[in-house]
C-alpha cells in the first residue's frame, strides 16, 4: 500500500517530469520509401517499439494520407494510401501544405529530418525516387537515405563486405549526385536474423547521421528518443547533475540550517526528472522507480535529505546542525550519479520483476549502492 509520503514524492517528480519534457520537446522524423522497404522495423531498431504500439497515428492533412505517430520525445510523419514513384505530386503536394503550416509552429511541432529508405534486394532506383528526395530537399528537410536489409558477408580480408548488388544499387544512386546528409547512403540490417547469421548493423551510423541533419535545438529530444546510443544519453544525463551539483553547492555556500534540508529536494527532482527523460523512462514508471529508489520521501522532503545525507562523508553532524557547501554539492552529485545508475539499467530493460513489473527492491539497492560509492569520492570540480 502507498504512504501519503510516497503519494507527495510522486506528484513532485510527476510534475518535474512533465515540466522538463516540455522543456525539451519532441524530435520529428518524417520517414518515406516504397511499400516493404522496412521502414517500420528501421525505426523500431533505433527508437524502441513504442511507435508501432500507437497504431496509425493522427492524420495531419484533410486527405488523410499523412499520419503523426506521437510517443514521449519522438515523433514520426508516415504515409498512407499513397506510393512514392507514383503518386509523387499528390503526396508532395500534401507534404508541402502540411510543412508550410508547421513552419509556424514552435520548433518540436515541426519536422526536421526525412529519411528515404531504399530496400537492396529490389535492385532498383526509379528516377521518381531520385525526383521526390529532390523535392523533399526542396522543402527544406535534410534527407538521409538509407539502403535497407543489405546482406553483409565475410570479406577477403577477414572484414566483413555488403552484398555485390547492394554496392552495385548504392553506386548508381550515388551517381546520381542526389542532394543527402554528407552525400552518403548508409548499408543497414535493421534486425538480426538467426536462421541466416546475419546480425543488425549500420544503426549507430543513421543516428549519427540523423543528429548531424538535424536542427541543433531537438538534439536533446532525440538524445531521448532513441535506444541504442547510451554514451549520448550519459553525457545528457552528466550535464544535469554537473547543473544540479553546482547550484546545491552555490545553496550550501551559505550553511543551509538542516531544518530546512528541503530547500535541496527541487534541484534534485528536477535533476532526476531530466535524467528520466533523457533516457525515455515513462512518467508511470520513473515516478515508480524514484519512489523505490530513494525510499524517503516526506511532505517536506527533510526524510528524503536525512536518510541519506547520513553516507556523505563529514556529514554527520549536519543532522543536527547545518549542510555546507561541499556536503550539499557531494550529496546532490552522489544522488544524480545512483539516478542515472538506475535509470541506464531501467532504459536497458533490466530491473524488472517476474511478469514485467518493476522489480522495487533491486531499483533501491541498484541506487543506494551507487550512491554510498559516490558519496564517499570527493566532490567533482564545477
Amino acid at each position: 500500500m502507498a504512504k501519503p509520503t510516497d503519494a507527495w514524492f510522486g506528484q513532485a517528480f510527476g510534475k518535474a517530469w512533465k515540466d522538463k519534457a516540455d522543456e525539451i520537446g519532441r524530435f520529428n522524423l518524417a520517414i518515406f520509401g516504397k511499400t516493404g522497404v522496412g521502414k517500420s522495423t528501421l525505426v523500431n531498431a533505433i527508437f524502441g517499439e513504442e511507435i508501432a504500439a500507437t497504431g496509425i497515428g493522427e492524420p495531419v492533412t484533410r486527405a488523410e494520407h499523412l499520419y503523426l505517430h506521437q510517443s514521449g520525445t519522438l515523433g514520426v510523419l508516415d504515409t498512407r494510401g499513397l506510393e512514392v514513384g507514383q503518386d509523387n505530386d499528390r503526396l508532395l503536394g500534401e507534404l508541402k501544405d502540411y510543412l508550410h503550416g508547421m513552419r509556424r509552429k514552435p520548433l518540436a511541432e515541426q519536422v526536421h529530418v526525412a529519411w528515404y529508405c531504399v530496400r537492396a534486394g529490389d535492385r532498383r532506383f526509379e528516377p521518381t525516387e531520385g525526383e521526390f528526395i529532390r523535392a523533399l530537399h526542396d522543402l527544406g528537410l535534410p534527407v538521409i537515405l538509407v539502403m535497407t536489409q543489405v546482406p553483409r558477408g565475410a570479406g577477403s580480408g577477414g572484414g566483413s563486405r555488403v552484398h555485390p548488388d547492394a554496392e552495385a544499387l548504392a553506386a548508381s544512386i550515388a551517381a546520381l549526385d542526389l542532394p543527402i546528409v554528407d552525400g552518403l547512403i548508409h548499408y543497414t540490417m535493421a534486425k538480426a536474423d538467426d536462421f541466416t547469421g546475419q546480425t543488425a548493423y549500420g544503426l549507430q551510423e543513421v543516428l549519427d547521421a540523423t543528429f548531424r541533419g538535424a536542427p541543433a535545438g531537438v538534439a536533446h529530444a532525440l538524445t531521448s528518443a532513441q535506444r541504442i546510443d547510451f554514451d549520448r544519453k550519459r553525457e545528457r544525463a552528466e550535464a544535469a547533475i554537473k547543473v544540479a551539483t553546482g547550484a546545491a553547492t552555490t545553496a550550501g555556500a551559505s550553511p543551509i540550517p538542516f531544518s530546512d534540508a528541503a530547500i535541496l529536494v527541487p534541484l534534485q527532482l528536477t535533476m532526476m526528472a531530466s535524467i528520466a527523460v533523457t533516457y525515455g523512462i515513462p512518467i508511470e514508471r520513473s515516478t515508480a522507480a524514484s519512489i523505490a529508489a530513494t525510499a524517503a520521501a516526506t511532505t517536506a522532503g527533510r526524510s528524503l535529505v536525512g536518510n541519506l545525507i547520513k553516507f556523505v562523508p563529514g556529514a554527520g553532524t549536519a543532522v543536527a546542525g547545518t549542510i555546507n557547501a561541499t556536503i550539499a554539492g557531494t550529496f546532490t552529485y552522489a544522488m544524480g550519479q545512483a539516478w542515472l545508475r538506475v535509470c541506464e539499467r531501467l532504459a536497458r530493460g533490466e530491473l524488472r520483476a517476474v511478469g514485467g513489473a518493476l522489480d522495487s527492491d533491486a531499483i533501491h539497492q541498484v541506487f543506494m549502492s551507487e550512491f554510498k560509492a559516490q558519496a564517499s569520492r570527493k566532490l567533482p570540480s564545477r
